[in-house]
């Protein structure tokens, strides 16, 4: 059973002594690409087993067109995951490519291609980043109702790092089509 910590306190790690902050973070998953749903499921399974995250939201699932995708490219369900961890962001970073690696994503190198599996990095408690492979904040987390929508769905108040409240932010992408699948939940432990 997951337990999910008091996000005041600090973790000290028991073999080295060291001192892990707690940071809450946010996780955008999507898949267009084969059993998308049962994709989302696993990538929500597969953090919840992540030792050292623990799992505190799962929003709706929430249907979209693809953005600057290449043309044919399906539909993707789309949700947002809340957990709280006491890793740092490059090694959760690692992990989520993990995880899409798990469930045959394939890196083609063409932008915007279709996935199986797609696990992105929002916000990492305030860590800021602007390497080759790790930005933080997500730089266009702000212009996506895919991820937005979901996001506002568990944290209603919530605010992106130097972009302001995620509600306001989905007022702006009112023009991006974002359908609510009630017919599907995702669960976590």
């Amino acid at each position: 059973m997951t337990e999910t910590p008091n996000p005041n306190i600090v973790d000290t790690d028991t073999l080295t002594g060291e001192m892990h902050p707690i940071r809450r973070c946010v996780l955008a998953i999507g898949s267009n690409l084969g059993e998308r749903f049962n994709n989302l499921q696993g990538a929500v399974n597969a953090l919840a087993d992540t030792p050292e995250v623990w799992v505190t939201a799962v929003s709706s699932v929430y249907e979209t067109e693809p953005v600057d995708a290449p043309e044919g490219s399906k539909h993707f369900l789309n949700a947002v995951v809340l957990a709280d961890t006491t890793l740092s962001a490059r090694t959760l970073l690692d992990r989520a490519l993990a995880i899409e690696d798990a469930y045959g994503r394939e890196r083609t190198g063409e932008r915007n291609a279709p996935r199986t599996l797609d696990v992105d990095l929002i916000v990492v408690g305030d860590r800021r980043a602007n390497d080759d492979d790790l930005v933080l904040p997500h730089p266009k987390a702000h212009e996506r109702a895919f991820v937005l929508a979901p996001w506002h769905d568990v944290e209603p108040e919530a605010e992106l790092l130097d972009q302001g409240p995620v509600a306001e932010l989905l007022a702006k992408t009112a023009e991006q089509a974002v359908t609510l699948r009630d017919d599907l939940r995702l669960s976590y432990q």
